[in-house]
């Protein structure tokens, strides 16, 4: 019986991806043969590294601290961030500095971070942004993925 739902699901699956294929090929061959303008388009491939996507305004990319006109930062180490982080992933370190408390570490570990946009929300001084429009997060090891927001320079 078993046997029988496996492959009756497979089978399913192989329709979809049939119809997809059928679809994707029609208005292909429509919009690029025969230059008829369509309200739907097949699927399109972007040559990544030399053409990019327009990233929608609200699309949240890598993060990014905001700094006072005094050059400090807005972190004011309040914790929320910290705990409202579903996957655990920011680190903040805040110290008493001329009687303001201040964030001396604002760590951010990328390869854990479900970019869920929750820190941003949670933000009652609006320190951290995720509309930097950056989207290449690489690197050769899990220790370089871990972004530094209070750090000026680039990295």
């Amino acid at each position: 019986m078993k046997g029988f739902l496996y492959f009756f699901e497979t089978i399913k699956g192989l329709l979809v991806t049939g119809k997809h294929l059928i679809v994707n090929f029609f208005f292909h061959t429509i919009n690029y043969i025969f230059r008829i303008k369509t309200k739907r388009r097949g699927s399109v491939t972007t040559q990544y590294p030399e053409e990019k996507r327009e990233i929608p305004p609200r699309y949240r990319t890598k993060h990014r601290m905001m700094f006072n006109e005094e050059g400090t930062p807005r972190c004011v180490g309040c914790m929320l961030c910290v705990t409202v982080c579903p996957s655990d992933c920011i680190f903040v370190k805040a110290e008493e500095i001329e009687g303001k408390k201040i964030a001396t570490e604002f760590i951010i570990h990328v390869n854990r971070c479900a970019f869920c946009g929750y820190c941003v929300e949670v933000c009652p001084e609006d320190a951290i942004r995720m509309d930097s429009g950056k989207l290449d997060f690489v690197s050769d090891s899990q220790k370089n993925l871990s972004l530094n927001l209070l750090f000026k320079g680039k990295k």
